[in-house]
């Protein structure tokens, strides 16, 4: 008794520990454990870092200074005459400055870092969905191995049936012995193949697991989905869904925001021709002590010595070593091949869309098929069992017609689920996932 408390709370323990999980969650771990997702994201926050330094660059800078120096020997003081004393100096300093005009070149730099810190977040974006893609189609794969074995599993448990049914009447001498042996040879082969389902079963549940980063994969298991889940829907038109993946395909936004980033850098590299107005201001005063005389005090010193100016700096470009002009001949050449890049892909995608349109209206028509050959072999499986169990038919065509029908919803299975995996492309391509 104490024994089987022991396994039976064994086995409450490993339930408690076993992972049962939705799509949904299967794709949410996978974004939380993902390598590339996360630096990915790094890159994404170093971006919105530039960003906001962009914005912060036209604010003003302002900095202050403390000196303490010790003269020995002729020294100035602070009539501004020479001595020939040693003397101690501690001066105070503020001063700030602030860019009035600079051709609108930190304006181009705050659109350009925006620009680049989109295109980051898109293409973040672009590898989560590229993730959720893989996610789905694994998962369809293990539903598809369950789906397999069960079909396994029920045609064993029809052969038991039958290898049960026939042994009755083989100890009645009403059949021949040697058609129950080719039964129990027929579920022996039904055996292997539910064995080999299983372990497909379990490469398919090991890839999803590894696949989400789960530490521990003993126990894991999907939730299966309703039929209305599963519900694969209508095919849509290929048109349609490239105008919605040009709307809404991350890696094409990601294109775009690079066009932006390299429009606004050719206009901060023109910039570069405009002259710079900048304007300045510095507060300062200073104690002065010298030795062998009388020094004002402190306090007095520091209101004395007081001193403010302001002032304007303008600097015009006139000739830097056609730096600028170079930089700007870059700059084209890089919208340039930006604008290429984004012709590229949208090309790339409509090429792709095309080819899955194909792939998942081939598809259709095969699930049709399957669909119409399994009721067709479902008959004939009903015709042959009607002829061999009235004696009209050899246990041969019997199985032979069970065989077909196994395969026939195997093929059914697969077309199925091989229509879902290309409706799931499109939806990708849509932006649903």
């Amino acid at each position: 008794m104490k024994r089987l408390l022991f396994l039976l709370g064994c086995l409450c323990s490993l339930a408690l520990y076993a992972e049962v999980l939705t799509l949904q969650q299967c794709i949410d771990s996978a974004l939380l454990n993902n390598l590339d997702v996360q630096k990915q994201g790094n890159q994404y926050a170093s971006q919105r870092l530039q960003y906001a330094q962009s914005k912060a660059d036209i604010s003003p800078t302002i900095s202050g200074s403390a000196g303490q120096n010790w003269i020995f020997g002729r020294s100035i003081g602070a009539d501004n005459i020479y001595y020939a004393q040693n003397s101690s100096q501690t001066t105070f300093n503020l001063s700030a400055n602030i860019v009035l005009f600079d051709g609108l070149q930190m304006k181009y730099n705050i659109d350009q870092a925006r620009a680049n810190m989109q295109a980051s977040e898109a293409n973040m974006l672009a590898i989560q969905s590229q993730i959720k893609m893989n996610i789905s189609s694994m998962y369809l794969q293990v539903l598809l191995c369950k789906e397999l074995l069960i079909v396994a599993e029920n045609q064993l448990e029809d052969t038991h049936l039958k290898i049960k049914q026939d042994s009755a009447l083989v100890a009645q001498q009403r059949l021949p012995a040697g058609e129950l042996y080719t039964l129990q040879a027929q579920a022996a082969r039904e055996e292997l193949e539910i064995t080999q389902r299983q372990n497909n079963l379990q490469l398919a549940l090991l890839d999803l697991a590894q696949a989400i980063e789960l530490e521990n994969v003993d126990g894991f298991d999907i939730v299966v989905p309703s039929d209305e889940e599963l519900n694969a829907g209508l095919l849509p038109n290929n048109d349609e869904v490239y105008r919605i993946a040009l709307q809404n395909r991350p890696e094409i936004k990601a294109m775009e925001y690079q066009v932006q980033a390299n429009e606004s850098a050719l206009k901060g590299a023109k910039s570069a021709y405009s002259p710079t107005l900048s304007a300045g201001a510095n507060v300062g005063t200073g104690y002065y002590d010298m030795q062998g005389a009388e020094n004002q005090p402190f306090g007095t010193q520091m209101r004395d010595n007081f001193s403010a100016s302001v002032g304007l700096n303008l600097h015009v470009p006139i000739y830097d070593k056609n730096q600028t002009t170079t930089r700007v001949k870059q700059q084209k050449l890089a919208l340039e091949n930006a604008r290429l890049d984004l012709e590229q892909q949208k090309n790339d995608l409509r090429k792709e869309i095309d080819q899955a349109y194909f792939n998942a209206k081939n598809a259709s028509a095969e699930q049709i098929s399957a669909e119409k050959a399994e009721r067709a072999a479902a008959e004939a499986l009903r015709y042959a069992t009607q002829k061999y169990e009235a004696g009209r038919s050899t246990l041969y065509e019997y199985q032979e017609a069970r065989n077909n029908y196994l395969q026939a919803q195997s093929t059914r299975l697969q077309a199925q689920y091989n229509y879902l995996f290309r409706l799931r492309i499109l939806q990708y391509y849509q932006g649903v996932l």
